[in-house]
């Protein structure tokens, strides 16, 4: 396997970019939500366990607290790659030590292991 070019290099950098402003936004989106929900539920002042509605509105925040804490995960792996790019760590398996092909870094830029070393999911 061969280093990036230049221009592979620049692509990927463009992809984290993106990345990363739509993770924020969503980021903003999430917190919103989650501000919404709590306040609402504060408004209406009932206990969610006593509540017949109280499991929906408590189901909403965990809902949206996981999402939150999903998109703040994945915003931390971009940084995590874009100082990779910086630092010339990038594209180097961190399990193996391998190169891991540029193909599966333009499906996935935030990819810190090649695909032998990826966790399965089941």
């Amino acid at each position: 396997m061969t280093e990036m070019s230049p221009s592979e290099r620049a692509t990927i950098h463009e992809l984290l970019d993106a990345d990363r402003k739509q993770t924020t936004a969503r980021v903003a989106m999430l917190r919103s939500d989650l501000d919404e929900i709590t306040s609402s539920s504060a408004l209406t002042g009932a206990d969610d366990e006593h509540d017949p509605e109280g499991s929906s509105t408590a189901f909403e925040r965990a809902h949206a607290q996981s999402l939150l804490d999903q998109a703040l995960n994945h915003l931390g792996e971009l940084d995590e790659a874009v100082e990779r790019l910086r630092d010339g760590s990038y594209g180097i398996c961190v399990k193996c030590g391998n190169r891991i092909p540029v193909e599966r870094l333009l499906i996935l830029p935030a990819a810190r292991t090649c695909v032998l070393c990826a966790p399965r999911r089941r």
